[in-house]
């Protein structure tokens, strides 16, 4: 959405509270700084646009090459968003693009807790520390309240008999809902001769 920018009159500046002041009760050093912050920001945001540009075109020509390659056996993918690698020809470089789901749990997910809860209760003897707390960290929240969705998911790995474990399970992966995916382009370059891949950077910290 475009800003709205608002009209200072000639000889003033804004501060951080809204209020007008005079250019010449503002020190000369805090002008340099107010400029050279504005000017850096302008700068980010022309950096943005490129960026945007560039993924949305990546994004399109990754699909096409998709479809050029499965007209080869007269067919088409319809679409299909999943994650794939292209490799140059000469191995040097590959391109990925990768989809992340993201998961929520709904009110399920404290009956599957509650589940597993009577199931150590009862192995406290047998079930040992590990379990324990590999069960505890699955469920335990971030900052935000949140679950880890991959740790809770990773309790179904366990060859657990019990009835009550296995309603847990059951429990789990009925309350699991897809919220949304994003997708990401990553490019890689082979590090000279050797089996090791180095990220692109395209964003600033990995410059």
């Amino acid at each position: 959405m475009e800003e709205r920018k608002k009209q200072i009159p000639e000889g003033y500046m804004e501060d951080a509270r809204g209020h007008l002041v005079p250019e010449s009760m503002v020190k000369d050093i805090d002008k340099i700084r107010d400029e050279l912050v504005k000017a850096l920001v302008a700068k980010a945001k022309d950096v943005k646009a490129m960026l945007q540009v560039f993924k949305n075109s990546a994004f399109e020509e990754i699909e096409q090459f998709i479809e050029l390659s499965a007209s080869e056996y007269d067919t088409s993918l319809g679409g299909n968003k999943g994650n794939v690698t292209l490799m140059s020809f000469d191995g040097r470089y590959r391109v990925m693009r990768a989809v992340a789901e993201s998961f929520v749990f709904d009110e399920r997910l404290q009956v599957a807790k509650d589940l597993i809860d009577q199931c150590l209760n009862e192995w406290t003897a047998s079930s040992g520390p590990e379990l324990k707390a590999l069960v505890n960290d699955a469920f335990s929240v971030d900052r935000a309240g949140n679950v880890n969705a991959k740790r809770i998911l990773s309790l179904r790995k366990f060859n657990i008999e019990d009835e009550r474990w296995l309603r847990a399970m059951a429990a789990i992966n009925d309350s699991l809902t897809v919220a949304g995916s994003r997708e990401y382009v990553r490019i890689y370059e082979r590090v000279q001769d050797t089996d090791r891949w180095e990220q692109i950077p395209l964003d600033v910290a990995g410059v």
